[in-house]
């Protein structure tokens, strides 16, 4: 294998038995014509079977008795036969939409949407175009949010194999191929450039910060404790700012210091569950997140006061000019803020108890009672107009 020798080492010990076992080194890497040679060596040529999938190991299939492909990258099956090789095909995977689907993560998409969000907040619930704006950006940002997630599968694999549940990915436990994960990404973007392009130009730049934010989040930032949860924060408020940039709307301050203080303790939230998780299977860190099981109390004091905090600015907004312009009854939006003071305390029971899903804005959308609380303040809201 060209893997290291720390990992073909630990595979040969759990899949064994093996008569040897030769890897990577730090000053040979063993692939291609590498691996050939050192395969020749050891067993002569055409003395050996090989198995393998990528168009590096043509030149191993060369030189073997009998090449044994399984699940072959784009362009293997028409090498071989231009070397006049006759391969034994196997197929390991099956069908890939299921694993792919799981890829991609469509549940996940229910975040976006906060999109709507400032449609809400503008009372615009029955303003078609309105709503055709949010819609078209709802699924550019889906596009978007689903190449943001393939680039974090494949950049993460070895945390992911870690995780007790993230090793269940699709990449990470070897559903799917890395060469089609990587062929997808640039497809999903421009597909989603492409409908972001018949929205306003605002939105398009939202759209681009939201990529690039996820693409530093994913390759460096996560593994920055506080900042980590900070971008993550940034990245839930920018899908409030991206659906007012959508429908050409005012932007609310109010809205915008209410997102980001309340994602803010949900990012909070998803720092705690991890670590939860690991203190429960008695693992000490979170494998390149830079949090240790030490700093739970910590991550939950940080999460709860930015969740009230949230709701302060919520009963100052209720005080402010603003409110009486939107609001017929404004003393009505009162009732909002024992509710979320209620949420926000039951997520953090829930997750307290390690309960919590992996994500808590999923978990918001699917819990009932998260549900429940939402229309309550929707029917708040309506009766406040």
């Amino acid at each position: 294998t060209a893997s290291t020798e720390k990992f073909a080492t630990q595979l040969a010990k759990r899949f064994g038995p093996f008569d040897a076992v030769y890897s990577s080194d730090e000053s040979n890497n063993l692939s291609a014509a590498v691996k050939a040679s050192k395969l020749v060596e050891a067993y002569g040529m055409g003395a050996f079977d090989y198995a393998a999938n990528g168009r590096p190991d043509l030149l191993v299939w060369r030189l073997a008795r009998r090449a044994i492909v399984i699940d072959p990258e784009v362009g293997v099956l028409p090498g071989l036969r231009k070397l006049g090789v006759q391969p034994q095909l196997l197929h390991g995977r099956g069908n890939l939409l299921r694993p792919w689907v799981q890829a991609i993560r469509p549940h996940q998409w229910l975040k976006n949407i906060l999109l709507f969000l400032p449609i809400l907040t503008a009372h615009l619930y029955t303003d078609v175009s309105a709503l055709l704006a949010a819609g078209m950006a709802f699924i550019a940002f889906c596009l978007a949010a689903s190449a943001g997630y393939l680039v974090n599968d494949l950049l993460d694999l070895e945390a992911d194999r870690l995780h007790p549940r993230k090793r269940f990915r699709p990449f990470a436990a070897g559903d799917l191929p890395l060469s089609l994960g990587i062929a997808m990404i640039p497809l999903l973007i421009l597909a989603s450039f492409g409908i972001a392009s018949m929205l306003p130009s605002l939105f398009v730049a939202v759209l681009a910060i939201y990529l690039v934010v996820n693409l530093a989040y994913s390759l460096y930032l996560k593994r920055r404790p506080g900042l980590d949860v900070l971008i993550l924060a940034v990245l839930y408020t920018l899908r409030v700012i991206a659906g007012t940039a959508a429908m050409a709307l005012a932007f609310s301050f109010w809205l915008l210091a209410f997102s980001m203080f309340l994602f803010l303790s949900l990012a909070f939230v998803k720092r705690f569950a991890e670590l939860k998780a690991l203190e429960q299977n008695q693992v000490g860190t979170v494998p390149g997140r830079g949090y240790s099981v030490g700093d739970l109390e910590l991550v939950r004091s940080l999460g709860i006061s930015a969740g009230f905090s949230a709701v302060l600015v919520m009963s100052l907004y209720v005080n402010s000019p603003e409110v009486r312009v939107l609001y017929s009854r404004p003393e009505l939006i009162w009732l909002i803020c024992p509710i979320i003071l209620y949420w926000i305390a039951r997520v953090w029971t829930i997750s307290h108890k390690g309960l919590m899903h992996d994500d808590p804005v999923v978990f918001a959308i699917e819990d009932r009672v998260s549900q429940f609380c939402a229309l309550l303040s929707v029917i708040i809201v309506w009766l406040a107009v």
